[in-house]
C-alpha cells in the first residue's frame, strides 16, 4: 500500500515589514506499515493540526526525509526529536553517518538526485494506490502564491528559480522528473500533473 497526504500545500510570498513568509509542502506517505514524513518545514501550527485531522503525533512517525537542507524545509525538525533523520544518500542516527543508495532504507521508494535548486537535492519516487507514479521533487518546481503555471512542458522547464545553485542541472532534473512521473508534489504550489500526460 501507497498512500500519498498532503499534510501542508507549500507557499512563499512577501511578509509584511520586509519579511518572506515560506514553508514547502509537507507531504506524508503511507508504505506499508510505515509512515513517512517529507520535508517538515517552518509552519509548526499548520503542520501539528495536519497531523492531528490523520490521528497522528510526531512520535507516530516512522521515517523523516529531508530532500535538501534551505532552512524552509527543516525548522520543524525540532517537533521531532526521537527521529532519526534521511536525506537523499546518508541516514543520521546521533553521531552515526550510514550511506545509503537507491531506494529509502525498508521500503519500496526510490531515491532520485534531483540537484539544481541545491546540490544535495533528492527526489522521492514511489507508485501511489490511486494517483500512479508520484514524484515529491521538492524545488525542482516551486512557485511564490498565485504564480503557479503548469500549462505546457516549455513553461515548466524554463521555470526561473532565484535560489539555483546549478541551472543546467536544475533543467536536466526537471526533465527527468517529467519524463517519470504522473503527479509531482512541488516544493511550494499545488500538485500538478505533467501537462503532456
Amino acid at each position: 500500500m501507497n498512500k500519498l497526504k498532503i499534510l501542508v500545500e507549500g507557499y512563499a510570498r512577501p511578509g509584511p515589514n520586509n519579511t518572506y513568509l515560506a514553508s514547502p509542502t509537507c507531504s506524508l506517505i503511507y508504505h506499508n506499515d510505515l509512515k513517512i514524513l517529507v520535508d517538515p518545514g517552518t509552519n509548526k501550527e499548520k503542520l501539528l493540526n495536519a497531523l492531528a485531522k490523520e490521528d497522528l503525533k510526531p512520535d507516530d512517525i516512522d521515517i523523516l526525509f529531508l530532500s535538501h537542507y534551505h532552512p524552509d524545509h527543516f525548522l520543524n525538525l525540532k517537533l521531532f526529536p526521537n527521529n532519526d533523520l534521511y536525506d537523499g544518500s546518508m541516514l543520521w542516527k546521533d553521531e552515526a553517518e550510514i550511506a545509503y543508495s537507491n531506494k529509502l532504507p525498508g521500503t519500496e521508494i526510490q531515491i532520485i538526485p534531483t540537484p539544481g535548486h541545491a546540490a544535495e537535492q533528492a527526489s522521492l519516487l514511489f507508485g501511489e494506490d490511486t494517483l500512479g507514479t508520484v514524484c515529491i521533487a521538492q524545488d525542482v518546481f516551486w512557485w511564490e502564491d498565485g504564480k503557479q503555471d503548469t500549462s505546457s512542458l516549455e513553461v515548466l522547464m524554463n521555470l526561473h528559480d532565484p535560489f539555483a545553485s546549478d541551472v543546467e542541472a536544475l533543467k536536466e532534473s526537471r526533465k527527468k522528473v517529467l519524463e517519470i512521473a504522473d503527479w509531482i508534489v512541488p516544493g511550494h504550489g499545488k500538485a500538478f500533473k505533467p501537462p503532456e500526460k
